[in-house]
């Protein structure tokens, strides 16, 4: 390992990161410490990825309460990177295929950087010029991954099949997504779990032929015991026996069986992706029956709520169109939702899951248990969770009477 000196810190870590891009060998890059003007901000990942537009990196902007995601050129992105790099954000790591940096930056202190040699970096790589363009992108799940080919997802060389490009980039961001939430509901860096630990207990409700569910378990390893509910037998079986071929054993195990018939045994974490319309409320419902610490949703098919919908006189010629009618019944739902669930004791974030150029579900909501009870019914919280009912004219709403809330 080995340190610069002070006064060439942030200008030493802007040039690996540079270099990191035009050699093709950037993995990730973390700001963090956000001293900026934006109170809800907390941190930047920055990832490299490729479009139908070329390379483009991608920076998840992580609110208190949301996630937004843009790509830029790395021609855009790079110096705005470097204005923020030791401004707005004090601290920085890098991860390369071949190096991690770390740069850290502290009012009254200098700046210091730390570069180490990455753990994954074979002798080898630095002997061929043309090494760096040649390596295969660094996935949280390997492309390789004997369970992803079993599913059909990528080919014998670990790439994707052909029209699976999305659904393994799919699997890839879930699995960023994730770890980075259950380090913030579960207070642990996956990494540094000790095998003496208690498993992390994971219920995926309507897993579908389990492309996710499998990535839980590939990311929590030893760590997690994952449960997948499926109502068709024929994926329940294929599951088993993809999990059985591949080593998971009983860390990995599918049902056969309705999100509404899902127990409510005591679990950490409650997953339920692409649940239709109401069946995305009984999932939440057990999640919190269940005591998870950690709540992740992509609803879809809002069809409860339109029927009720009552356009306030501002927006009636408006929504004479169906298609506006639609997306306000999306927006009402899960608006909804996101204000039971912090009603329930949960901090909850609305965000993007994955870029609409690749599917069009793509909302996710994410809720972490705080150390507080359900608010009080007759509360403030609870009031301006009726108000917003009111405003549209809504009578009842699958969650709110299975957490016995009334409007």
């Amino acid at each position: 390992m080995s340190s610069s000196p002070p006064s060439s810190a942030r200008d030493r870590f802007v040039e690996l990161l540079r270099a990191a891009v035009r050699e093709n060998t950037l993995v990730k890059l973390t700001l963090g410490k956000y001293r900026g003007a934006d109170p809800s901000l907390q941190n930047l990942f920055v990832r490299p990825v490729t479009l139908k537009s070329g390379a483009q990196l991608a920076f998840l902007w992580r609110h208190a309460t949301r996630d937004i995601t843009k790509n830029h050129p790395p021609a855009e992105a790079l110096p705005e990177l470097e204005r923020l790099i030791g401004t707005d954000f004090l601290d920085a790591h890098l991860f390369t295929a071949t190096e991690k940096a770390q740069f850290e930056s502290e009012p009254g202190r200098p700046p210091r950087l730390k570069v180490s040699r990455s753990e994954a970096t074979a002798p080898s790589c630095a002997a061929s010029p043309g090494a760096a363009h040649d390596r295969p992108k660094t996935h949280l799940i390997r492309a390789d991954a004997p369970w992803l080919r079993a599913l059909g997802v990528t080919n014998e060389r670990g790439q994707p099949r052909e029209g699976m490009s999305d659904k393994f980039r799919q699997i890839q961001k879930f699995a960023e997504l994730l770890t980075h939430l259950l380090g913030e509901a579960l207070g642990r860096e996956l990494s540094a779990t000790p095998p003496s630990t208690a498993p992390v207990r994971v219920v995926d409700a309507g897993a579908g032929k389990g492309y996710l569910t499998f990535a839980v378990a590939e990311l929590l390893g030893e760590r997690g015991r994952v449960r997948g509910i499926e109502v068709r037998p024929e994926l329940v079986e294929l599951g088993n026996r993809v999990a059985r071929d591949h080593g998971f054993g009983e860390r990995l195990t599918f049902v056969a069986g309705t999100i509404a018939d899902a127990t409510r045994d005591p679990c950490d974490v409650l997953i339920a992706l692409h649940a239709c319309d109401t069946a995305t409320d009984d999932a939440l419902a057990r999640g919190i029956g269940a005591g998870a610490r950690l709540l992740v949703v992509a609803p879809c098919c809002q069809k409860e709520l339109r029927p009720q919908l009552t356009a306030p006189p501002v927006l009636a010629d408006a929504l004479r169109h169906g298609i506006f009618q639609e997306r306000q019944a999306e927006f009402v739902t899960d608006a909804l939702r996101a204000q039971l669930l912090e009603w329930a004791g949960y901090h909850t974030k609305v965000f993007e899951f994955i870029s609409t150029e690749h599917t069009a579900k793509n909302l996710m909501i994410a809720a972490v248990k705080t150390n507080t009870a359900p608010k009080p019914l007759d509360g403030p919280e609870a009031e301006r969770v009726r108000e917003f009912a009111r405003f549209y004219g809504i009578r009842r709403q699958r969650l709110a009477e299975q957490l016995a809330f009334g409007f």
